[in-house]
């Protein structure tokens, strides 16, 4: 059972009003993030510290968001880290806040009375989203923590993102492995996460299979469909 409180009216106003300025911090993180790792070495250190800055303002955005809700809500610190779980892992691991953006996408569209997307193909183009931000993110900092460690075989960005895409999808070819304590924690999340994401899609096909050929058998077993005599026939 869900025990989730609705919510207050306030809280709902302020999700409201920070929905863009949380996408757009997300995003510059995100962005921040991938210079950083990526253009170590190649570019001049004040964009380096300029990326850095932007990271720390972007992740400052997202705790000061996390303790206003926590205040607006209502409730005791225990029991919001209880109900806001994932919230509460996105502050601790801001790598992962791009995510969210599918959350605001999905809040978005119910917005609308009449959704431009169907169920099953929200949970397709959200579940394509989703293995999108946490590849690329995954690869990022498994590509930062690899990279110079003794032993290492994910020796460029390449080779992260080729590692990313075989863990997501739970094959692991095993060519190409992490070697330090943080790349194997990236690892093992991004295993979980691809079995959920391919559970999901999975279950969300198969269900609009059966669907689809359910309303074909509705359609073809029709009492209308089978032809009848026609009442006025000549003779009757």
């Amino acid at each position: 059972m869900n025990d989730r409180p609705p919510k207050p009216p306030r809280l709902e106003r302020w999700d409201h009003r920070m929905e863009n300025p949380l996408a757009v911090a997300s995003l510059v993180y995100l962005a921040g993030y991938a210079i950083r790792v990526l253009g170590r070495g190649n570019l001049p250190q004040a964009w380096l510290d300029l990326c850095l800055a932007m990271t720390i303002a972007s992740w400052s955005l997202f705790v000061v968001d996390y303790l206003v809700r926590l205040r607006l809500s209502g409730l005791g610190p225990l029991r919001f880290l209880r109900t806001h779980l994932l919230d509460t892992v996105v502050v601790a691991m801001p790598l992962l806040r791009p995510v969210r953006m599918v959350a605001i996408a999905d809040r978005v569209q119910r917005r609308r009375d009449q959704p431009r997307l169907s169920l099953y193909a929200r949970v397709m183009v959200y579940a394509g989203l989703t293995v999108t931000l946490l590849g690329f993110a995954g690869a990022l900092a498994v590509y930062q923590q690899e990279v110079d460690a003794p032993g290492a075989t994910i020796l460029t960005f390449g080779d992260s993102v080729w590692w990313t895409c075989a863990t997501l999808a739970t094959v692991g070819y095993g060519d190409v492995a992490p070697v330090t304590p943080i790349g194997r924690l990236v690892a093992v999340g991004l295993m979980a996460c691809g079995l959920a994401l391919l559970g999901a899609v999975t279950g969300s096909f198969s269900s609009w299979l059966i669907q689809a050929f359910t309303r074909e058998d509705e359609k073809e077993g029709a009492p209308g469909d089978a032809k009848r005599p026609p009442e006025d026939s000549p003779g009757a």
